[in-house]
């Protein structure tokens, strides 16, 4: 029998997504990271759990800017499991939260496709209503949580409780929200994780980049892009490919000690402010050279914005059917070369910047070569 349009939409959306809820990291000081993406990305301080809200062993802090939601979490103890984590690791994102009308419904279709168990459903409640949460594990030692909130009015989540500072004064960049998150793999293992997005949460491979899209004189990588139905979620999902030298997947896994998350693209509606914002605060970019903007507009076409201050701030441009798009990449946020940013604007462009690649990659070679690990 031929399934009908409707049939086949039906199966496609066994794991309906609202997007994503908030991204987690395990970090060696949660206070500190915290205080670093209020005062350097604009975050403000949202939730707070820890030894005062009856958690013992370890301390949580969640800042928000917009729909966007990072959450760092800390132990207090050496031989606790996030401890070990981050020993492992270094600080790194441990959980991507993603929002659901049914937390219970999404842990039995994702765990009845062959998804391993990392949370079966639980509720937690406090005088503020009650949160639903479940999860899978995913690559490495990432996990999804699928998280209930329909029936929560608090801040964050219970056993959080609100969190201000009426004496620290931050503005926001202009970060939005998630744009998508990129997972690097080891070697031959992305299509074992894209079928895993596939079968186990309903979402179709969209885009796919070989190593003669990415590649340098020196190194490659492959990367497909896995979405969810409506689009909300994305993501890309890296692996290294053969190349004269050690990729930027390579030098990730080896200081990662294994698969996570590589970079979260962070959306905004004004990149020149967002990114303008973040470089007086601190923040480092790469920099491709400044022979990319004398032909950008031969290569794109006609823009809204003025090129002198894209040359400026260094912010990358490419185009595809749909329209075009700008971004610009963090140097990795902490010492070991691993977790970066991406801050993106997109203008109708529903790819991923392909046209940037290869200077993209190229900068982050140089940066690679003065670490000794090209």
């Amino acid at each position: 029998m031929i399934a009908t349009l409707n049939e086949k939409t039906a199966v496609a959306d066994f794991l309906p997504l609202q997007g994503t809820d908030y991204v987690e990291f395990y970090v060696g000081n949660a206070k500190q990271a915290s205080h670093y993406y209020r005062c350097a990305f604009g975050f403000q301080p949202l939730a707070y759990a820890g030894p005062e809200t009856g958690r013992k062993d370890v301390v949580s802090y969640a800042v928000r800017q917009h729909k966007l939601t990072f959450v760092f979490t800390s132990s207090l103890r050496p031989d606790h499991p996030i401890a070990e984590h981050v020993r492992i690791h270094g600080d790194g994102v441990k959980i991507l939260a993603l929002k659901v009308e049914d937390a219970a419904s999404a842990w039995q279709e994702t765990t009845s496709r062959g998804g391993v168990s990392y949370l079966e459903p639980q509720t937690q409640q406090d005088e503020q209503g009650s949160v639903v949460l479940s999860g899978i594990c995913t690559y490495g030692d990432t996990v999804h949580l699928f998280v209930e909130r329909r029936n929560y009015q608090g801040t964050f989540l219970p056993g959080y409780r609100s969190w201000t500072d009426p004496h620290f004064r931050n503005t926001d960049t202009g970060l939005l929200y998630v744009d998508h998150c990129v997972g690097n793999v080891g070697w031959n293992q992305m299509n074992t994780w894209v079928q895993f997005y596939e079968q186990v949460m309903g979402f179709r491979n969209i885009l796919t980049f070989d190593d003669q899209d990415i590649s340098t004189e020196y190194s490659a990588l492959m990367s497909k892009v896995m979405s969810n139905g409506n689009g909300f979620v994305k993501f890309p999902i890296n692996e290294p490919a053969e190349g004269k030298k050690k990729s930027q997947i390579e030098e990730y896994l080896d200081y990662y000690q294994g698969a996570g998350v590589q970079h979260v693209a962070l959306a905004t509606n004004d990149i020149v402010h967002t990114v303008r914002e973040l470089k007086s605060r601190g923040v480092e970019f790469l920099q491709v050279p400044d022979s990319y903007y004398d032909d950008l507009l031969d290569r794109v076409g006609t823009i809204d914005e003025d090129l002198q201050p894209l040359r400026e701030l260094g912010i990358l441009v490419d185009r595809d059917e749909e329209g075009y798009l700008l971004q610009l990449f963090s140097k990795p946020v902490q010492d070991r070369p691993t977790v970066f940013f991406e801050i993106i604007q997109r203008k109708g462009a529903k790819s991923f910047g392909k046209g940037n690649f290869k200077a993209l990659f190229e900068a982050i070679e140089r940066e690679q070569e003065k670490r000794g690990n090209l």
